[in-house]
């Protein structure tokens, strides 16, 4: 077992060296995290999920931060206006659904350190799919000023 588990984390670390993890019933490319500040409590991770079959990313986690939320911001007349995702994000079948800023994203509050610039940080999504069951998918995501697109 113990060689299966390596093996596939291997594969999920080569897929991201691709630029593009796929899961059973997922496949996430172009994911990358703000770069942070010494003192900032806060920042997002983004990426495109595409799913094979109707699901909704339900939870994440990092150690990085003491909570990784589902946000989603938009504008409430003349506000932007940010709040948890409640009941998870749907991902159409068959549809790629983007976490970029200034819409849907992992927010990451309560960091436990600085987040420089070209390093990685490990970050655990949890998916549902239309029958309840779960699954998670480990990253490893870039660390970045801005968007990172895989080549």
């Amino acid at each position: 077992m113990k060689s299966f588990a390596k093996s596939a984390f291997l594969a999920i670390n080569l897929a991201l060296g691709a630029g593009a993890v796929h899961a059973q019933n997922v496949e996430i490319t172009d994911a990358w995290a703000r770069a942070s500040v010494p003192g900032q409590k806060a920042t997002g991770a983004f990426m495109k999920i595409t799913a094979k079959e109707s699901t909704k990313l339900v939870a994440a986690s990092t150690p990085v931060a003491g909570v990784a939320e589902v946000h989603e911001m938009k504008m409430d007349g003349d506000i932007m206006k940010m709040r948890a995702v409640q009941g998870g994000l749907e991902l159409p079948a068959g549809k790629a659904v983007e976490l970029a800023p200034g819409g849907y994203h992992v927010m990451l509050m309560d960091l436990k350190a600085t987040l420089p610039k070209d390093s990685t940080i490990p970050l655990t999504l949890v998916f549902k799919d239309a029958k309840g069951v779960e699954s998670k998918v480990e990253l490893k995501v870039p660390v970045a000023t801005g968007p990172v697109h895989a080549h």
